[in-house]
């Protein structure tokens, strides 16, 4: 029995030392996977906002070359009404699938922004469409898209912990717009709508 009083402060020595290599290693693994999990559905969101973003921007191009008439200036190519009308519809229904993965993936501020730019793009559309009078000046229109599209990035860059400050490009595209407009056809400018 003295052999075995001696001893046993070594063996609870290592059952204590099992038991906490078996916890150090359960955290460790639990840590991990979250870790891993997190990664994953950030990769996951990261490819939903491109979706969303590429599905919008097709819908805007559309709407921009059916409404290129309509702005003076405009170095959007136009298109036929009828080719443009289908073009539309293919790329609502495009955007009507990512919209669901954005908002299963999300973030709520993402999502809102998505939505915002969403509405812009359909009053663009609705006039593209013929469903809505267009203004006497279609740049409002097209500006506020912009200034959407702006607010969807900053938000989506936020939520995916993006740095690098800002990539606003409304006001560059406004005052392209308004020097284009202001110096006539003198020089090219690159413009949103192309």
């Amino acid at each position: 029995m003295g052999t075995l009083l001696t001893q046993l402060p070594a063996l609870l020595g290592v059952l204590v030392g099992t038991l906490g290599t078996i916890l150090a290693t359960s955290l460790a693994d639990r840590a991990r996977w979250r870790r891993s999990q997190s990664v994953r559905w950030d990769e996951r969101r990261l490819d939903a906002y491109v979706e969303y973003a590429h599905a919008l921007k097709e819908s805007h191009a559309v709407a921009l070359r059916m409404t290129a008439h309509l702005r003076p200036g405009s170095y959007s190519h136009p298109i036929d009404r009828e080719e443009g009308l289908a073009r539309l519809a293919e790329s609502d229904a495009r955007r009507t699938i990512v919209w669901e993965n954005l908002l299963l993936l999300g973030d709520e501020s993402t999502v809102l922004a998505a939505a915002n730019w969403r509405d812009a793009v359909w009053r663009l559309e609705r006039i593209a469409r013929g469903i809505a009078t267009a203004p006497e000046d279609l740049s409002e229109q097209v500006a506020q898209v912009d200034e959407a599209r702006d607010g969807y990035y900053r938000v989506a860059r936020q939520s995916l912990g993006v740095r690098g400050g800002s990539v606003e490009q409304s006001a560059a595209l406004r005052r392209a717009l308004t020097g284009r407009t202001a110096a006539g056809s003198a020089g090219r400018m690159i413009t949103d709508d192309g």
